[in-house]
C-alpha cells in the first residue's frame, strides 16, 4: 500500500467514526431534572418509556400549598393505607411529574410506591385505560422524604389532558406522624386499605376526603403553554364556597380564558391560595400552620415551575381577623414587598382590589375604612405593576360596603359560583403580559 492510499484509508475511517458519534449523539434523549425549563429529545424513543420523548416546556397544571399538619394523624398518619388525590388540571401536555412534600411532618416519611393516571371521570377514583403510570424517585420506585422537606418525582410519559382530572395515589408503608394537608380543597379525593397504588378499578377506595395530602404540585412538559401564572391568595382564591367537585374557582375559569381566548398569554394556572392566609401574620406552630404571604412566597410563588407571573389577592384576613391589623400603612407596604420579591425574578405582578365584606360577623365601620384605604392606594397604582378591581366588579351598587346579591354566597364574604365566574371575567388578560415593572 502507497503512503497516499494509506491516507485516503485512514481518513475514510475517521469519517465513519464521526458520523457514528454523531448518530449516537442524537439518539441519546436526557430528562429534565428541574433545572432547566425546556428539554428536546432525540428523534427515536427512549428505551425507558417512563421518559419524556417530545420537545415541550415545564410548566404547572395545578399546585396547592401545604396549610398545615391534618389534625389526629400525628401518630400513625396513613400507615399501611394508599391515598388517592384527585386534582384537576389547567393544561396538558405530554409528560408529568409530581412534587410530594412533607414540611409538616416530624419524622422522615416513606413512600414506597407512586402512580399518576388520568381519571376515568369527574370525582372518580378509577382509572381511564391504559393512562396508569408509576412514578419514580431518582430510578427508584420508593422514596424516604425527610421530615420539613420536599421531593420531586421523575417525568413519565403521559399524554395528560388540559381540563381534566387527575389521579395522583401514594403508599405509605409504616407510621410517618404528622400529614402535611391542605384543606378545604373543594374536590373529592379518595383512601383505600393496602396498597392499591396501581389499582385500575377504584373499588378499594371507599373513603372519601375533601383535603389534599403530601401532594404539593403537579408539571406537564406541554406544548400548549409557554409558562405559569401563580394565583397567590386566601380563601377568596382557595374557592371557598364554591361547589365541591365542580371546578368552580375563580382560578379554574381563569384557566379557561387563557385557553380559550384569542391573543391570550398561553400559561398554566396554579392555585396557591390558604384559607384564612394573612400577609402579615403565621399561625400558629412550627413551622407554622397557615404561614404568612411574607414567608411563604419564595415557597409557593418563586420556585414554582416556569413561572411568568403572579395575580396577588390577599389583605382581607389581615383586616378581619384578630388581632385586626387597623394600620393601612403596614397592610399596603406588605403588598408592595411581595411585588419587590416577585420584580426580583423579573416577574409581572396584578394585584387585586379586597372585596366588600359588609353584613359579615366581623364587620365594623373601622374596618371597613382599613379596606376603603387600602383600595386607594392600589387603584392608584402604588402597589402592583396592574390592577384587577374586585371590588369594582361584585360590590353591590347601592351598597358599595357589601357584595352584590348574586355574587354573595350567603355569609356577606365568600362569593357564589357566579361571584366567582365575574372574578375571572374581570379580569384583563393582558396585564398578564410582558415583564416587571423596574420601580413603584
Amino acid at each position: 500500500m502507497t503512503k497516499r492510499h494509506g491516507y485516503a484509508l485512514l481518513a475514510a475511517v475517521l469519517a465513519v467514526i464521526v458520523v457514528i458519534s454523531a448518530a449516537i449523539y442524537v439518539g441519546v434523549s436526557r430528562t429534565d431534572d428541574g433545572s432547566q425549563d425546556t428539554i428536546s429529545a432525540g428523534p427515536r424513543s427512549p428505551r425507558n418509556s417512563a421518559a419524556p420523548a417530545s420537545a415541550g416546556t415545564w410548566v404547572g397544571t395545578w399546585a396547592a400549598s401545604p396549610a398545615a399538619a391534618e389534625p389526629n394523624t400525628h401518630q400513625r398518619g396513613f400507615a399501611g393505607r394508599t391515598i388517592r388525590n384527585v386534582v384537576h388540571t389547567s393544561v396538558g401536555g405530554d409528560s408529568a411529574r409530581i412534587t410530594l412534600s412533607n414540611l409538616y411532618g416530624r419524622q422522615p416519611l416513606s413512600i414506597t410506591h407512586a402512580s399518576i393516571a388520568v381519571a376515568a371521570g369527574s370525582n372518580n377514583p378509577a382509572v381511564a385505560p391504559d393512562t396508569l403510570r408509576r412514578l419514580n424517585f431518582n430510578g427508584n420506585t420508593s422514596v424516604v422524604i425527610p421530615a420539613g422537606e420536599q421531593v420531586m418525582s421523575d417525568a413519565v410519559r403521559l399524554r395528560v389532558p388540559h381540563d381534566g382530572d387527575l389521579l395522583v395515589t401514594t403508599f405509605s408503608p409504616t407510621p410517618s406522624g404528622p400529614v402535611t394537608f391542605h384543606p378545604h380543597a373543594r374536590q373529592v379525593s379518595f383512601v383505600a386499605d393496602g396498597d392499591r397504588t396501581e389499582d385500575p378499578n377504584g373499588q378499594a377506595f371507599a373513603q372519601q376526603s375533601t383535603s389534599w395530602r403530601y401532594l404539593s404540585a403537579v408539571d406537564v412538559l406541554s406544548n400548549e403553554s409557554d409558562g405559569t401564572v401563580v394565583v397567590f391568595g386566601d380563601s377568596l382564591t382557595d374557592g371557598i364556597s364554591s361547589t365541591m367537585g365542580a371546578n368552580a374557582r375563580w382560578t379554574d375559569a381563569l384557566a379557561d380564558r387563557l385557553r380559550d381566548e384569542s391573543g391570550a398569554p398561553r400559561y398554566g394556572v396554579v392555585n396557591e391560595g390558604i384559607s384564612g392566609n394573612r400577609i402579615l401574620s403565621d399561625g400558629n406552630g412550627t413551622p407554622a400552620d397557615n404561614p404568612s404571604g411574607l414567608s411563604r412566597f419564595d415557597r409557593d410563588v418563586l420556585n414554582r415551575t416556569g413561572v411568568k407571573a403572579v395575580v396577588i389577592a390577599l389583605g382581607v384576613n389581615d383586616i378581619l381577623r384578630n388581632p385586626h391589623q387597623n394600620d393601612p400603612d403596614r397592610i399596603v407596604e406588605g403588598l408592595r414587598e411581595l411585588t419587590r420579591q416577585a420584580h426580583t425574578r423579573g416577574l409581572r405582578v396584578v394585584g387585586a382590589t379586597l372585596m366588600p365584606f359588609g353584613g359579615h360577623r366581623g364587620y365594623e365601620t373601622e374596618l371597613e375604612n382599613v379596606r376603603q384605604a387600602v383600595n386607594k392606594e392600589i387603584r392608584e397604582g402604588k402597589v402592583f405593576d396592574e390592577v384587577v378591581d374586585f371590588d369594582k366588579a361584585l360590590r353591590d351598587p347601592y351598597d358599595p360596603r357589601k357584595l352584590r346579591g348574586q355574587y354573595d354566597s350567603g355569609d356577606h364574604l365568600h362569593p357564589s359560583d357566579a361571584g366567582y365566574r365575574k372574578m375571572a371575567e374581570t379580569f384583563n388578560l393582558v396585564h398578564l403580559k410582558g415583564s416587571a415593572a423596574a420601580e413603584l
